[in-house]
């Protein structure tokens, strides 16, 4: 028999009922109807869901592994998601806690498309942790938010991102916005000769997906941030394989409306569909994940995964200067460090600020910081 999807829930029940529950997810998730109905026996051996295993946690909190026919996906993403969750999505006992997918899967989505080596090579460090930070807010002309790009890259951060709520706005329209950023981190790289690049933020439905990874391509940029959650997972999966110069760059919004594990949704499933660096809300910031949850969402990210690249972690979420010691010791090397609000808090003194805090990343890598560049102010 072809080997399975096998996943694995968090399930609350009382014990008496956790067998027949655990049937019941395997049922559901498969061929959802009354097996006695069924009377084609292939359909019985090989695409029934099978429960696998059953392990209490606590009590009233069981860990069930269901195993579920790869054929049944089809290397689709959105038939991915509705098979290891789908349904059981919806009963409110049941959460979506991690999934080992066979050969077959994994060749057919093929994770990341550059990841971690390939974003250190765009910007040429592969010594330390890399840097980043985030046009904000919306509302901000384009004008604005060009100017703030220039400041940031003449402050040396190896990637610029937009905030997700930038999109198609009246005051910084994508087609306006995206060619006059790009050009102000080119000018910027041209002061500073560092290789800084610009992410811009992806919205709205697949024919406007693409027109914006055009427009971006035209404009000399390789890297782009899409929320898989929002534009949905067989968006995310079409732009991977139709841009694959692209590296890119997914956001947490809307990924806390589900039952799903943070570091199974962020660490396997986004770094599957091809996400190279995984944006995510770092603990102690303004959000609730705990440091055991972000420590092993970063390890699932960037762990040894038969052949996948790794996908860049990018803890963020109210980050500030003085967290930047406590995370790396956390994740290391192979991290970016996102602070956005806590630079654009230095206002005319954003170069030297983020300067500093590229100086200091370095610093703290064990990596020799770049050179001060001669810039006039």
């Amino acid at each position: 028999m072809t080997q399975r999807i096998v996943v694995t829930y968090h399930v609350t029940a009382e014990a008496e009922a956790i067998e027949s529950r655990a049937k019941g997810i395997a049922v559901e998730q498969s061929v959802e109807m009354p097996i006695p109905a069924i009377t084609e026996q292939r359909v019985l051996d090989e695409v029934v869901g099978e429960v696998q295993d059953i392990t209490a946690l606590s009590p009233g909190l069981y860990q069930v592994r269901i195993g579920l026919a790869p054929s049944t996906v089809d290397g689709e993403a959105g038939q991915l998601l509705n098979m290891i969750y789908g349904n059981t999505s919806i009963q409110p006992d049941t959460v979506l806690v991690d999934a080992e997918f066979p050969p077959e899967i994994l060749e057919a989505f093929g994770g990341p498309r550059h990841g971690i080596p390939g974003l250190r090579d765009r910007v040429g460090v592969h010594d330390r942790a890399l840097t980043c930070s985030a046009l904000k807010p919306q509302g901000l002309s384009t004008a604005g938010l060009a100017d703030l790009a220039h400041r940031f890259a003449l402050g040396g951060l190896d990637y610029i991102k937009d905030d997700h709520g930038l999109a198609d706005q009246a005051s910084a329209p994508y087609d306006e916005r995206v060619p006059a950023i790009a050009a102000a981190v080119r000018k910027a790289r041209e002061e500073t000769g560092l290789p800084t690049r610009y992410i811009p933020s992806l919205t709205g439905d697949l024919d406007r997906l693409r027109a914006m990874i055009r427009l971006a391509r035209d404009e000399g940029l390789d890297c782009a941030m899409i929320q898989p959650m929002i534009a949905g997972f067989p968006a995310f999966q079409a732009l991977v394989r139709e841009a694959p110069d692209f590296a890119f760059f997914t956001h947490p919004t809307m990924t806390g409306a589900q039952r799903i594990d943070a570091p199974f949704l962020h660490g396997t499933l986004f770094r599957l569909m091809g996400g190279d660096a995984v944006i995510y809300t770092n603990h102690g910031g303004r959000f609730s994940f705990t440091r055991e949850v972000c420590v092993t969402l970063g390890q699932r990210a960037t762990r040894p995964w038969d052949g996948l690249k790794p996908a860049m972690p990018v803890p963020a979420g109210g980050m500030t200067l003085d967290r930047v010691p406590e995370m790396i010791e956390c994740y290391g090397k192979d991290v970016m460090l996102l602070i956005g609000g806590g630079l654009l808090l230095a206002r005319d003194r954003l170069v030297e600020e983020t300067r500093a805090f590229c100086d200091h990343v370095a610093a703290l890598s064990g990596a020799t910081p770049a050179p001060t560049p001669a810039v006039a102010e």
